[in-house]
């Protein structure tokens, strides 16, 4: 294929179309109207002698020549764009950069609420898009595939293409709504397997780390509702008399606090860390350099804050 005949912008709407399944979003992610992205896809599918993407009920469904393509198009346009970043400094008070953060729950919810002000202060501009994943194979697939900048979840096994920085790490406690019988007693083990509890539960599977640590000593505890979402626990638990182990971070962001008790677990369940990922291709740009120094701002506020309350804890006893 002759070079001089390929308009670049066509592979930029072809990455947005991997990216987005929609011509629409698409042409949102790029700042082209619809009618242009329409446009550039009846262009490339001329150009490349293939339908790419056809409709389906899921949206834009790439044809098995546009799944070849997307991989060494993505990774052609990165290399291009880290070429041309170095020679530009990102200056955050003006940009309208858009970033993609993948996050999985837990992280959502402690993250995002300090994430958010803390960009709209050093870039009013910039655009925060969030991805949810749940497991990390999930995550490491987005930023493979460019579907987002970086991502924050529990750590996995050794990539050399994914790179990680550690954010923050929480530890466990139960809880209980104010007025429960078992509130103002010692939480024994015995007390413990001998309540209802609730479990979060995002893939689905019914095992928590504390059920496995309890399979541990032969022991079982009674699941009386399992939800796959984590933002929903407390609140169920102020309403009846189930007991929740939950990261202490969940319960702080909840707003519930005040009608919760909490106790300290009695059995040892390790802290839980979570690491900020990204990709290797993306590690020099200035521009993301900058994002991710942001979301690790925010995982060293966490952590300050975790310092705090360990000096003067809260936990009944």
């Amino acid at each position: 294929m002759d070079l001089h005949a390929v308009d670049l912008n066509l592979l930029v709407a072809f990455d947005a179309l991997m990216r987005e399944r929609s011509v629409t979003r698409a042409g949102l992610r790029i700042g082209r109207t619809q009618p242009a992205m329409s446009a550039a896809l009846a262009r490339l599918r001329h150009l490349l002698k293939d339908e790419l993407f056809v409709r389906s009920a899921a949206g834009l469904r790439p044809t098995p020549r546009a799944t070849e393509l997307a991989e060494p198009i993505t990774a052609a346009l990165a290399q291009l764009q880290q070429t041309l970043a170095f020679t530009q400094p990102f200056e955050p008070a003006s940009s309208t950069a858009t970033f993609t953060l993948a996050l999985s729950d837990h992280p959502a919810l402690v993250t995002l609420p300090r994430l958010v002000p803390l960009l709209a202060k050093a870039a009013p501009g910039v655009t925060l898009r969030v991805k949810a994943f749940t497991a990390r194979e999930d995550a490491v697939a987005m930023l493979d595939a460019g579907q987002a900048d970086a991502a924050v979840g529990v750590p996995g096994s050794a990539t050399p293409r994914i790179l990680t920085a550690p954010m923050f790490s929480e530890p466990f406690v139960c809880v209980l709504r104010r007025g429960h019988a078992q509130a103002k007693r010692r939480l024994t083990l015995e007390r413990f397997l001998a309540m209802d509890h609730l479990l979060v539960s995002p893939e689905g599977d019914g095992v928590g780390l504390v059920d496995l640590k309890l399979a541990e000593q032969g022991l079982q505890r009674r699941v009386a509702l399992r939800l796959p979402q984590l933002f929903a626990a407390t609140a169920v638990v102020t309403r009846s008399d189930l007991m929740a182990t939950l990261m202490v971070g969940a319960v702080q962001a909840s707003g519930l606090g005040d009608q919760l008790v909490l106790l300290p677990p009695p059995l040892a369940v390790d802290e839980v860390p979570f690491v900020l990922h990204w990709h290797r291709r993306s590690d020099a740009l200035a521009s993301q350099r900058w994002f991710r120094e942001q979301v690790l701002a925010v995982g060293r506020a966490l952590v300050a804050e975790r310092a705090l309350q360990a000096a003067a804890p809260k936990i009944a006893r």
